[in-house]
């Protein structure tokens, strides 16, 4: 008789907090719609020109992209896992408790509003997930400076404008096949151009992903 193993992200608390967080950020995505195409009409958007309307967003990836990111955990046996824009936690609870799946390991996150980032805290504690998560506030050029020596998975989620500069910070760690997810990249194509290119040219495979507003993963040769 065989029996099967239940993922932690079935188990409350964490799906119980995974439902109202992705309630939430569904219920403001209106608002920050109209944000969005406000900014549009006045000429190419610059998120970081949007930062104050932002601060309290729930910027989050939707529970399809959530449920890809702990996949590729389980699927690559994941230890190290970095996160580019914690907001409120949402991806940083699929990641850690994917870990928590697979026998453990640590989701060094980081976010520069340290309100979100509190919250963030508070949110992974009550999902029982904070011993897996390393949360560090500030910008990520800076915090991201110091990481083990190989990192698995790397997640770019903060702003698009800085993907790039993220990824130059973590690249040296990056250990051979590591996966890079860059998300929204639908939304600030003309901010991740750069991005793009330096992903898509020599010394990665990469592929988009017709996922949530976009995602384009990438594999360190």
């Amino acid at each position: 008789m065989t029996t099967t193993a239940r993922s932690t992200l079935d188990t409350d608390p964490v799906r119980t907090l995974l439902d109202e967080m992705l309630h939430a950020a569904d219920a403001q995505e209106p608002e920050l719609a109209a944000i969005v195409a406000r900014a549009a009409a006045e000429g190419p958007i610059s998120e970081t020109a949007l930062a104050p309307e932002l601060r309290e967003a729930w910027i989050c990836v939707p529970r399809e992209v959530g449920d890809l990111l702990a996949t590729l955990v389980h699927a690559t046996r994941a230890r190290t896992v970095v996160e580019f824009g914690t907001s409120f936690g949402v991806a940083t609870t699929f990641l850690a408790a994917a870990l928590r799946d697979t026998g453990g390991g640590t989701v060094v996150t980081t976010e520069l509003e340290p309100t979100k980032a509190a919250l963030a805290a508070a949110n992974l504690r009550r999902a029982g997930l904070d011993d897996l998560v390393d949360l560090r506030v500030g910008d990520a050029r800076e915090t991201l400076a110091e990481l083990p020596d190989a990192v698995d998975l790397l997640l770019l989620d903060g702003w698009s404008e800085l993907y790039l500069p993220v990824l130059e910070v973590v690249e040296p760690r990056l250990r051979a096949g590591a996966l890079v997810i860059a998300d929204d990249t639908d939304m600030f194509p003309d901010a991740l151009a750069d991005y793009l290119a330096h992903v898509r040219g020599a010394g990665y495979r990469s592929q988009r992903l017709p996922l949530g507003d976009g995602l384009e993963l990438s594999c360190r040769m």
